[in-house]
């Protein structure tokens, strides 16, 4: 018998009100409801079986058990879990999980080709997820367009925030449940050759299914398009065609990651850097050239408010290395550090502490942080991918926290940073954020009185030479 049937108005455990179904997929259905306890929205997951189904209740719970663990920003998160026995003849099982408010990457993609700078920051996201779960040795198998939620991050026309979702096929790394050798997991159309193959997959082969997600967005058509069967069998006889004159950059890393061999592919965290340098540098193609000439034109001011207040090669500053000292002992750290951004280095102002003139010149997370219009937090840099790679934290210097904020000018230009960091992970609260960025704005008051100063002293000489 198949149970697992709601409809909409259904109270769930007293609790949660179904209000509408809004996604089907084979062994379960997706609703908006309303949590009637914290007055919120939220999306329930209610999965159908067939009574008596060992297998799909053992891969329910291995979902619960992966999502509980799990929490991270391209992640749906998990709030509840439970069961509705109040109808013995249809007892119900259920996740109950944020509700994003945004289409699916599947919907998205039916408008056509996606532009290289967003899906540069899509792919980001989902490698960064990948990366995380990886790390906590989860393999998705299922990456594909419907598992990819798109929200507008607020207050941006442009930025979609990818979020994965449905962990129903996943895989905890050194379980011994991986079937049949002849049964694959996943979609079709994404299937690694070794998943096609049936065979074990590992979290190379969420490489490959992101990769053909990200060559689908850029192109706007699927690479194996068919037939189950067929779609599977074709990545065994051919590689996707990329085609040359996507954006610079992706048909390298497209390459790499749509390797048969998965020894060859890279993994989730490298594409999440070389996704991030690409953001970072501006190195992904615009829509338009309009828009290129902007952004070029926005790091030139930039860097002429950097060489307006004449601080990059200058003596060490007693004012700015009370102000890193201060910043030390108010959040007990071993270091901080007032940078300034050049185009192609870092400049350290002051850095009190730990002595980072040979690791901490990496623009990592100083440039990370500048990007930022508000503080940039990596609470435990040995599990976040944003900071596995970075000298700071992989070299000598062990760091396993950071927290920057931008020195942002009155005219709107982030020049630098102000930034602790430590050794141990921390949390770092909303007052914690705002000390910091006080503590930020006194060094560009310094600055900008000084400015005041030399535009002061220079005023007599331009009145000298007009006589």
């Amino acid at each position: 018998m198949i149970v697992g049937s709601v409809r909409n108005g259904h109270l769930l455990s007293g609790r949660y009100r179904i209000e509408k179904l809004i996604g089907i997929g084979a062994q379960s259905s997706v609703y908006r409801a309303a949590d009637e306890l914290l007055r919120r929205d939220v999306a329930v997951k209610v999965f159908r079986y067939h009574d008596g189904d060992v297998e799909q209740s053992r891969r329910q719970e291995a979902e619960v058990r992966i999502l509980a663990g799990m929490s991270h920003a391209s992640l749906v998160t998990l709030f509840d879990a439970g069961a509705d026995l109040s109808d013995p003849g249809n007892p119900l099982s259920y996740l109950v999980m944020e509700l994003v408010r945004g289409p699916d990457l599947r919907s998205q993609g039916a408008l056509g080709p996606m532009s290289a700078g967003r899906m540069a920051h899509i792919g980001h996201d989902l490698a960064d997820g990948l990366a995380y779960i990886h790390h906590h040795g989860i393999v998705h198998r299922d990456v594909k367009p419907a598992n990819v939620l798109l929200v507008e991050e607020s207050g941006s026309d442009s930025r979609l925030r990818a979020k994965l979702s449905d962990f129903g096929v996943a895989l905890l790394l050194g379980d011994d449940h991986t079937g049949s050798p002849r049964v694959s997991s996943g979609t079709p159309h994404y299937l690694s050759p070794e998943q096609a193959l049936g065979e074990p997959s590992g979290p190379a082969s969420d490489v490959y299914s992101l990769g053909l997600v990200l060559l689908e967005g850029l192109t706007g058509k699927v690479a194996y398009p068919g037939a189950p069967i067929e779609s599977a069998v074709a990545r065994l006889l051919r590689d996707p065609h990329i085609p040359e004159d996507i954006a610079p950059g992706w048909v390298e890393l497209l390459t790499f990651m749509l390797a048969r061999d998965p020894a060859d592919r890279p993994t989730a965290l490298e594409v999440s850097l070389t996704l991030r340098r690409e953001i970072a540098t501006n190195m992904g193609r615009r829509s338009t050239a309009s828009a290129s000439a902007a952004a070029d034109q926005d790091e030139e001011a930039r860097m002429r408010a950097v060489h307006r207040y004449r601080i990059l090669d200058t003596l060490p500053d007693g004012t700015f290395d009370r102000v890193v000292a201060i910043a030390a002992r108010v959040f007990a750290v071993p270091v901080a550090i007032v940078s300034i951004v050049d185009h192609d280095r870092i400049w350290f102002k002051a850095h009190h502490g730990t002595d980072l003139e040979e690791t901490g010149r990496d623009p990592g997370l100083c440039a990370s942080a500048i990007l930022q219009d508000k503080p940039w937090v990596v609470e435990n840099a040995a599990i976040d991918p944003r900071a596995l790679a970075n000298p700071l934290v992989a070299g000598e210097a062990n760091m396993k926290f950071y927290a920057g904020v931008p020195l942002r000018t009155p005219d709107g230009y982030n020049l630098g940073t102000l930034c602790v960091l430590d050794q141990e992970p921390r949390d770092f609260s909303d007052d914690d954020a705002e000390t910091l960025e006080n503590l930020a704005a006194i060094v560009m008051n310094d600055l900008e009185l000084r400015l005041h100063t030399m535009q002061m002293l220079a005023a007599p000489e331009a009145v000298e030479q007009r006589r």
